[in-house]
């Protein structure tokens, strides 16, 4: 197994940045994309629609940097336009939004209702769509530039069972990317995505099955599951403007083999 390497000290790569970060109260990817960005100068609204869970994660951060929480409801589109319109009035502007927001769940298609379905892919797909239009806007409101940056999933490239609507709905995140894309181009507006095969944290462990975890992991050429900061590096550099040249584009965060 490949030892999980040291956590690498900030380098101002966001220094100055207003970066809003959906579902970011958690254990997994999004806590740790919002705490690498106030490690690395960012000022950081973090967003959530568990508000007290939200709450103490801005407790935890605050001795990081500048952290402000607004709680959202990433289906409900007048919360997702107040996220947007609190970030930047809270700090003047917005430079980046992390579209971390997603729902998972195992079923078989077969035994799969309508309601299991669409809940799936409202919160994950067309959540990042509310949000990204939203971020869009404002920042061609403010002159253009901008940088979004989505999380995605290996589960939208590869088959794996009980995943449809996750899968469908990763697979539509990452379409959704490289579409809007092309559309916020002439204004200067960065669209990305990162797609993690498995990174561990302890919700995770708790919703997922032992033996689907070991399965997981033996897929992976490094013999162990990403750490989220891990993943929250990548995006890190995505939004950062070492990533200048870089739009349309899905990011594999992963190890695995085919």
């Amino acid at each position: 197994m490949i030892p999980v390497p040291k956590y690498p000290e900030g380098r101002d790569l966001l220094r100055d940045k207003v970066v809003v970060v959906t579902a970011a109260a958690g254990t997994g990817i999004g806590s740790a994309v919002a705490r690498r960005g106030l490690e690395e100068g960012a000022r950081v609204v973090v967003s959530d629609w568990h508000e007290r869970r939200l709450a103490e994660k801005v407790a935890e951060f605050a001795e990081l940097g500048e952290v402000h929480a607004i709680p959202c409801d990433v289906t409900r589109e007048d919360q997702v336009q107040a996220l947007i319109d609190g970030a930047a009035e809270k700090f003047g502007r917005l430079d980046v939004l992390i579209n971390n927001a997603g729902l998972g769940g195992s079923k078989s298609i077969v035994d799969m209702t309508d309601e299991e379905w669409t809940r799936v892919l409202d919160v994950t797909l067309n959540g990042t769509f509310r949000a990204t239009r939203a971020a869009v806007r404002r920042f061609i409101a403010q002159g253009g530039g901008g940088a979004v940056v989505n999380n995605a999933s290996v589960i939208g490239w590869r088959a794996q069972g009980e995943q449809a609507h996750y899968a469908a709905a990763k697979a539509g995140v990452m379409a959704l990317t490289r579409a809007a894309a092309v559309d916020v181009a002439p204004h200067g507006i960065r669209v990305n995505a990162v797609a993690p095969s498995l990174a561990m944290h302890p919700f995770l462990a708790k919703v997922t099955t032992e033996e689907l975890l070991t399965e997981l992991t033996g897929r992976e050429v490094s013999g162990r599951a990403a750490e989220p900061w891990e993943v929250a590096n990548v995006m890190v550099f995505l939004a950062s403007d070492y990533a200048s040249y870089l739009t349309g584009e899905v990011v594999s965060v992963s190890s695995q083999h085919p």
